[in-house]
């Protein structure tokens, strides 16, 4: 319900802060909570990883669910309420948020053997940020003093086609000793630790260099869980790691993800106990709490770090959504509460603005009256600017969610406020739908949606809108824009940060480059053999509690 907020982060987060975050023990709302059996073996609905699955190169939630499992990093986020907490690092240390220290705990072993070590961290990070490995999460790196000089410019079969970068390392990283290393970043960044528990900081084991591409089928990590076996279309198999050496460790000794091709199909599967946990429950189940009854004591919902939003395509790819007013015109077409009502049953809220309400930071209202359903001012917006040019409008959606109904409705709802056909567009599958869009092949408008990667409400903006960032999808460019986000970072109070954080967000009401639709509730349903199943505060499954009964 909106106005119900968790504050999750601090803008600026000092080691000492960081270390006195303490772990939580679950959410009344967000799943069981009972003893359980150590051991055994569930299956989870899955599906298809976008890219072979090496942490840098990950930025979507089918393969990120699986390297969050065996990826462990210098920070965990609490399952609960996403406070960070410390795990590969003993300390994470700065006295200007631009120059920090980071000593590692001894002893911590990736799945290999080998120890986790100051130089698997730079190597990795270096290699996530060199353009010629063309990583999709290397954006990441951007505050990194250096990360410039490893760029250079090509196609995305030779990324240096017109020259090789200047360097292929960052001067702002550097070894001290092998638990010690230093990060200098080019201007403040009061969040960088809070930042440094996602995916794309993750370590990288020195067998990655030799050969990344088979590493990719069969990743190494330093998590709880390893990658025992992936068969494509079909599963991903995660065994426990005997000699995790974390404090964040699973119960279980095998988890399978099941890939799935329709949602409606693997909450069937948990209804008859033939598969354990689905983390989507088909807009179909929704309707009058259905997901309820089918599964009595067996389902959970929790507000989470997610919001869904709709993109246009860059204006390069089709010019027809250019026009700022064309874009405000078709949100304020779209009758947000009557799809939550009639297709989620209520179990979403409308977007405001383009943060999730569960970061600290968070302001309501920020898209204005663009996000409020008015069909009479929607047509007058769209005829200020001209009109459509070239009808239909069109919506793409990944036909292995349970998204062809909302999409439909949201079509339709345009449709009779503008009096312009609009088509729902079925695309066969997450990874088809998303190469489409990366590939920037994918005209008129697609739906979007994003789970932070860290929790914070710069996530929300710099990664998604930001000139060139990994998740520009629309490819939006406003230096106004990007200089409020960098002034944002390099401030030193979380309020004066938060205030320039909330300044950038409302530039987007002006140029529009996506859709706000609605902020997330996750919810779940399992089968009657596993207890302790939590929703963390990203909208995952927590792996770690899940138990046999």
């Amino acid at each position: 319900m909106r106005g119900t907020t968790r504050t999750v982060a601090v803008a600026v987060m000092s080691a000492a802060a960081l270390l006195a975050a303490g772990c939580g023990s679950g959410d009344s709302d967000g799943g069981t909570s009972s003893e359980g059996k150590a051991g055994g073996e569930i299956t989870i609905r899955g599906c298809n990883p976008e890219n072979p699955l090496i942490p840098s190169n990950t930025t979507e939630t089918c393969g990120g669910n699986i390297i969050d499992a065996f990826a462990a990093k210098l920070v965990h986020y609490n399952a609960e309420d996403a406070k960070p907490e410390m795990d590969i690092a003993e300390s994470i240390e700065t006295t200007d948020n631009q120059n920090f220290t980071v000593k590692l705990k001894s002893g911590y072993k990736f799945q290999d053997g080998t120890e986790v070590k100051a130089k698997n961290f730079v190597d990795a990070w270096n290699y996530a940020a060199a353009g010629k490995n063309a990583q999709a999460s290397g954006y990441f790196m951007e505050p990194i003093e250096g990360y410039g000089d490893t760029q250079c410019t090509g196609t995305a079969e030779d990324p240096c086609t017109d020259g090789p970068a200047k360097s292929e390392t960052m001067t702002g990283l550097a070894v001290v000793d092998d638990h010690t290393f230093t990060i200098k970043t080019t201007e403040k960044v009061s969040n960088l630790p809070v930042r440094l528990g996602y995916s794309a900081f993750s370590p990288l084991p020195d067998s990655f260099f030799k050969d990344p591409k088979a590493f990719g089928e069969k990743p190494i990590g330093a998590g709880p869980y390893q990658v025992e076996s992936w068969t494509k279309n079909q599963s991903v198999v995660l065994k426990k790691f005997a000699d995790y050496s974390g404090k964040f460790g699973g119960n279980l000794d095998t988890i399978t993800f099941k890939i799935y091709q329709d949602s409606d199909a693997a909450y069937n599967d948990v209804i008859a106990n033939q598969l354990d946990i689905t983390d989507e429950i088909p807009t179909s189940a929704m309707i009058d709490d259905k997901y309820k009854s089918d599964l009595p004591d067996r389902n959970a919902q929790k507000e989470t770090g997610v919001i869904q939003t709709v993109t246009f395509a860059p204006p390069a790819v089709d010019p027809a959504y250019k026009d700022p007013k064309v874009r405000q015109a078709i949100s304020m077409a779209i009758n947000r509460e009557e799809i939550i009502k009639q297709i989620f049953n209520n179990t979403r809220v409308p977007a405001t603005g383009w943060v999730s309400p569960v970061v600290d930071g968070y302001k309501a209202d920020q898209c204005g009256e663009y996000c409020t359903f008015d069909a009479a001012k929607a047509k007058a917006q769209l005829e200020a600017a001209g009109g459509f040019s070239t009808p239909p409008i069109t919506l793409s959606y990944n036909a292995d969610a349970s998204h062809k109904d909302w999409t439909e409705a949201t079509c339709n709802s345009i449709k009779n406020a503008l009096g312009v056909d609009c088509q729902a567009v079925g695309v066969v599958d997450f990874k088809t739908f998303r190469g489409q869009i990366r590939g920037r092949e994918m005209k008129g408008m697609f739906r979007t949606g994003w789970q932070m990667d860290y929790p914070s409400i710069e996530n929300f903006l710099a990664p998604i809108f930001k000139t060139g960032a990994s998740s520009n999808d629309g490819d939006y460019s406003n230096p106004a824009f990007d200089k409020k986000l960098e002034e944002a970072a390099a401030a030193t109070d979380s309020a004066e940060s938060n205030k320039l954080y909330q300044e950038a967000e409302a530039m987007l009401a002006t140029d529009f480059p996506a859709i706000p639709m609605w902020y997330g509730k996750t919810t779940m349903g399992w089968s009657d053999k596993v207890t302790n199943v939590k929703i963390t505060a990203f909208g995952t499954i927590d792996l770690p509690s899940l138990t046999l009964k």
